[in-house]
C-alpha cells in the first residue's frame, strides 16, 4: 500500500496540530507554511478530517483548526483510514468490505497480503500523533527540500 499525497499531506498538517495543541486554533495559512503545502489542498483535508470528527474547525478572527481529541488518543492509522480508505495491501483482504475472492481458499499468497495488512495496522494505530511529536525536535527546521520535517 502506497500512502498517497493526501495521506501524507494530512499527516503532516496533524502534526502540526498536535504541536499546538491546547494552544488555541491553529490557522490553516501557518500549517500550509509549516510545512510547505498548499494552503486550497489543506482545506479539502480539513474538511475530510473534521467530518472524521479528527479536527474541528473554529470561525473568526483567531480562527483555525484544531485537534477534536487529545494527539494521544488520535492515531496515524485513524488519519490514513479518514483520508485513505481502509488499510489494505490488495482489496481481498480489507477488513472493512472482506471481499469475495473466488480463489480465496486456495490463494497462495493470501496468507502474505494478511501478514502485511496486520503489520501495518499495527504500526499505524500504535502509532500516534503525540509520539510524532516526540520524533522531531521542535526546533528543527525545515530540510532543503522545502517540504518541511517529514
Amino acid at each position: 500500500m502506497r500512502i498517497s499525497t493526501k495521506g501524507g499531506y494530512g499527516i503532516r498538517a496533524m502534526y502540526e496540530l498536535a504541536m499546538a495543541h491546547g494552544q488555541g486554533p491553529v490557522p490553516l495559512k501557518v500549517v500550509a507554511e509549516k510545512q510547505a503545502l498548499s494552503e486550497n489542498y489543506l482545506e479539502q483535508l480539513m474538511g475530510t478530517l473534521r467530518k472524521a470528527g479528527l479536527v474541528r474547525g473554529v470561525r473568526g478572527a483567531r480562527g483555525g483548526y484544531e485537534l477534536a481529541r487529545s494527539p494521544e488518543a488520535i492515531s496515524v492509522g485513524d488519519v490514513i483510514r479518514a483520508l485513505e480508505g481502509p488499510i489494505a495491501p490488495v482489496s481481498c483482504v480489507d477488513l472493512d468490505a472482506e471481499a469475495d475472492c473466488e480463489r480465496h481458499a486456495s490463494c497462495p499468497t493470501r496468507g502474505v497480503w494478511e501478514r502485511l495488512r496486520d503489520s501495518m495496522i499495527e504500526v499505524l494505530d500504535s502509532t500516534s500523533l503525540a509520539d510524532l511529536c516526540k520524533e522531531v525536535p521542535q526546533d528543527a527546521a525545515p530540510d532543503d527540500s522545502g517540504k518541511g520535517h517529514c
